[in-house]
């Protein structure tokens, strides 16, 4: 069993979420915050040896006063967060502790995970060196212009929507990272993808949804109702595969 590092990018400006008090990876959210749904998914598993949790410099002092004993108690390591998504990513690498041998990176502002999914692009990952969880594009798609006209229907053949976990081998992300010379990237796949270097699929679920406004808080509270409880005593209550699909 490979040794496993998660980081959970908590940095952003969350500005389409549109709250005054909170940002959306440090929302109330069924009784606890966002991203601490998903920490705990993480933490609960033997081959997570260590979680990095990037906030911005100037969410720092009140990240520690709100979740302070949280992060004692669950042995979180708190990074610095950058410019960038890439940034806060690279900033986290630096992080990792020698004895990590891969590295999952999850959207700290996706809580509803159910832990056969991360069971299955860990060991997708582990196996492959490279892998995300996607799920096929099921809507139509449209290209618009800059008028807010359509100007084709994409063909979405083969198109996957892109979620996280996505897994890696350490030294793979690594050389991805040290090699995007400031070039932008909307996931660390993507990074992995420069070099040449093959990502492997693995279908997750459309429950797997990542907060964007303040309304998807109420649809995740549903979703969380519905998702298999968390492994306890080392004993997975997934009880059918195929239905959180």
């Amino acid at each position: 069993m490979s040794s496993f590092a998660v980081i959970l990018p908590a940095a952003g400006a969350s500005r389409r979420f549109s709250d005054k008090n909170y940002k959306k990876p440090f929302a109330p959210l069924a009784g606890r915050a966002v991203w601490l749904h998903s920490a705990e998914r993480f933490l609960a598993r033997s081959d997570v040896k260590q979680l990095i949790v990037v906030v911005a410099d100037e969410d720092r002092e009140e990240f520690s006063r709100k979740f302070g004993a949280n992060i004692a108690i669950l042995g979180v390591d708190v990074c610095r967060g950058g410019a960038e998504r890439a940034d806060s990513i690279a900033n986290a690498l630096e992080m990792l502790r020698d004895d990590i041998e891969m590295v999952a990176v999850h959207d700290a502002a996706r809580p509803c995970l159910a832990d056969k999914w991360i069971d299955w692009v860990f060991e997708a990952g582990e196996r492959e060196g490279a892998a995300i969880l996607a799920v096929p594009v099921s809507a139509t798609l449209k290209r618009v212009d800059k008028n807010k006209a359509v100007a084709e229907t994409v063909d979405r053949t083969n198109l996957w929507q892109a979620q996280t976990p996505q897994v890696f081998r350490r030294d793979l992300l690594t050389r991805a990272y040290a090699a995007r010379a400031g070039e932008p990237a909307t996931d660390d796949a993507a990074l992995v993808e420069r070099l040449g270097e093959q990502v492997s699929v693995v279908q997750g679920s459309e429950l797997n949804i990542k907060l964007t406004t303040r309304e998807d808080l109420r649809l995740a509270e549903q979703v969380l109702k519905v998702l298999p409880k968390p492994k306890t005593g080392g004993v997975n209550p997934f009880a059918d595969d195929d239905m959180w699909r």
